[in-house]
C-alpha cells in the first residue's frame, strides 16, 4: 500500500499563546477525521517547532513526500513569498507540494455562520441582520478583492446585507462597516471575523465591533475548517500535481 504524504500544517505563528493553542486545537480536529493520516504542525515565527525543524526532523525520519499546507485564508505575501522561500530550503531528500490557501470555500461560510449561531443569532435573523465580514486586511490586491467577493456571495444567503472589513492594511475598519449597516437600516448588525485564530488583529476587529450586536468567535477548530483543510491536502496529494524539491 503506498504511504500518504505526511501533511505539515504551516501556520504563522504569535505571541499570543491563543494563537499556537487554537492551531494545536484545529489539527486535533483533522487527525480525528481522518486517523492514520500524520499531522505535524510548524510556525513561521513566534512559536516553535519551526517550519525549517519540522522538516528536517522528518527528512532525518526517511519522509520522503510531505504536502505543506498554508494555514492561510487567502494568497497574499505568505502563501506567495515566505512560505515557497522557507520550502525551497528544505532538505532535498523531500519532495514537497505546496497545498492551496483555505479560501475561498463554501465550507469555509457554513463556519463563519455556525460561529454567528452559536454567538446567539438564529437563521430566522438572517434577512434583518447585516454582517460585517472582518479579515486581518492585506496590502495584496488579490486578497482583498478575495474578500469582497466572498462579501458580495454570502450576502445572497439571505443575509440583510454584507460588508468586508479589514483590521490592518485596508479600508474598511470594523466600526466603520458596522455604521454602514447601521445607516442601511438592518435591525441587528453581527461582526463575523474571517481569521483562524485569536492574536493582535482578531483583538482590532473585536474592538471595531463595539457597536455592533453580535460578535462571534474566530473560525478556530470548527469542523468545517478542519474539513477544508483535508481537502487542499487531498488536492496536492494527487500524483498529478507538482513537487517542489523533486
Amino acid at each position: 500500500m503506498r504511504h500518504r504524504p505526511v501533511l505539515l500544517v504551516i501556520a504563522h505563528g504569535s505571541r499570543d499563546p491563543r494563537h499556537a493553542a487554537t492551531v494545536h486545537a484545529l489539527v486535533r480536529r483533522v487527525r480525528a477525521l481522518r486517523p492514520g493520516l500524520r499531522v505535524e504542525t510548524g510556525f513561521l515565527d513566534f512559536n516553535v517547532p519551526s517550519v525549517k525543524g519540522v522538516l528536517e526532523s522528518l527528512a532525518a525520519e526517511g519522509v520522503r513526500d510531505v504536502v505543506a499546507l498554508p494555514l492561510l485564508l487567502t494568497r497574499a505575501f505568505h502563501a506567495k513569498a515566505d512560505i515557497p522561500a522557507v520550502l525551497r530550503d528544505a532538505p532535498a531528500r523531500l519532495r514537497i507540494r505546496q497545498a492551496e490557501v483555505l479560501g475561498p470555500s463554501p465550507l469555509l461560510l457554513s463556519a463563519l455562520e455556525r460561529r454567528l449561531y452559536e454567538a446567539g443569532l438564529t437563521p430566522a435573523d438572517k434577512s434583518s441582520t447585516g454582517v460585517v465580514l472582518a479579515s486581518a486586511g492585506s496590502s495584496d490586491p488579490e486578497a482583498i478583492a478575495v474578500i469582497a467577493e466572498i462579501a458580495r456571495e454570502w450576502r445572497h444567503t439571505g443575509w440583510c446585507a454584507v460588508r468586508p472589513a479589514f483590521a490592518s492594511a485596508s479600508l474598511p475598519r470594523t466600526e466603520d462597516a458596522v455604521r454602514e449597516l447601521r445607516d442601511l437600516g438592518c435591525a441587528r448588525v453581527a461582526v463575523a471575523p474571517y481569521v483562524l485564530a485569536p492574536g493582535f488583529l482578531p483583538d482590532r476587529i473585536a474592538r471595531g465591533a463595539h457597536q455592533a450586536d453580535v460578535l462571534a468567535d474566530v473560525l478556530g477548530p470548527a469542523p468545517e475548517v478542519a474539513r477544508v483543510l483535508l481537502e487542499r491536502y487531498d488536492g496536492a496529494a494527487s500524483p498529478v500535481r507538482a513537487v517542489l524539491g523533486a
